[in-house]
Formats: structure tokens, C-alpha cells, sequence
């Protein structure tokens, strides 16, 4: 029996490294370097020099847009790439944080990735508002999750306690 978007959604917090599923979604930066907080995490589970390798064979993504590599030493079979914009309060800052969930969940339906999981994209040192981020987050997955149905659970991984407290409260409200 086919289970409704919210079932197939959940908010948690935790080590987006560490979940059993089939992709998971890297903030990456334009050039796909290794970096710091979420990004530096994945290069470090996902092998290091290997991810940067395949990310230097890209070369580059735009703002906006996602690019894959595979999942390496992760429990995972893709790693997709989205660059989030820098926070500059500008209107288009919010739709290119759509689009990064966008093309994620696209590609996530057309490759029929049955699970995957997102960070919160550009809320660390792009600054992206945290609510802002987050409503943006919840109507672009489940606008994905309603487009593809064969993309089974989605999950928003906050890794502080902060971010998940902040993301629970605001969807409940």
C-alpha cells in the first residue's frame, strides 16, 4: 500500500554519513572541493582522496544545479553534489535554494533512488537563515515526493539538537 508524503518524510537529527540509504546529499561549493562542516564530513567518510578525485573530474557547479559521484567508502551509492547560495538576502537566493532540492529530487526520481537524505543546505557559513532554509527544505521535498512516487523516505538530517528542535517545531506549527 502506498504511503502518504508525510510518512515518507521525516526530520531527524544525526551523522548524514552514517544513514543507510541510497544517496546522500553533499553542500558542496562551486568548485566541489572539499570543505568544512557537512562537505568535510562526507569527504572524510566517502575517502578522501578518491572523492576529491571524481569532484576534480567535474570540475565545477553552478549555484543551483547538482552534479553525482559515487558514494565510495559510504553506505551509500551516490553522493549528490548541490551548491546552495551564499546568503545575500536577494530574492533569488530562495530560488536557487529551490532548485538545489529541485534537482536533487529529480535526479533522485529519475535514477529511482528509492531513499536519500539532505542536510540542511547553505545554513552553515553561507548563512542562510535557518527558518527560511528550512521552510524551503519541507515544500520542495514533499513537492519531489509528490512528483516521484518511487522515491520511498526522504530524510532532513539536522546534526545539532538546535537545528532539529528548530526544524520539529516549525513543521509541527
Amino acid at each position: 500500500m502506498p504511503q502518504t508524503i508525510a510518512e515518507r518524510f521525516q526530520i531527524i537529527q544525526g551523522n548524514i554519513t552514517q544513514l543507510q540509504v541510497e544517496a546522500i546529499v553533499n553542500a558542496a561549493n562551486n568548485e566541489l572541493r572539499p570543505g568544512g562542516g557537512v562537505c568535510g564530513a562526507i569527504f572524510a567518510a566517502a575517502g578522501y582522496e578518491q572523492l576529491k578525485t571524481a569532484c576534480e573530474q567535474i570540475g565545477y557547479c553552478p549555484t543551483g544545479e547538482a552534479v553525482i559521484t559515487p558514494g565510495f567508502d559510504l553506505p551509500v551509492d551516490w553522493i549528490i553534489h548541490t551548491v546552495g547560495p551564499i546568503y545575500q538576502n536577494k530574492a533569488e537566493d530562495a530560488e536557487l535554494l529551490r532548485q538545489c532540492y529541485r534537482n536533487c529530487m529529480q535526479f533522485a526520481g529519475e535514477e529511482r533512488v528509492r531513499s536519500l537524505a539532505f542536510p540542511l543546505i547553505s545554513t552553515g557559513s553561507y548563512g542562510y537563515p535557518l527558518r527560511e532554509a528550512i521552510a524551503i527544505a519541507v515544500d520542495e521535498i514533499n513537492a519531489g515526493l509528490a512528483q516521484y512516487p518511487e522515491i520511498e523516505q526522504v530524510y532532513l538530517v539536522c546534526y545539532s539538537q538546535v537545528d532539529y528542535q528548530t526544524a520539529v517545531q516549525q513543521v509541527n506549527q
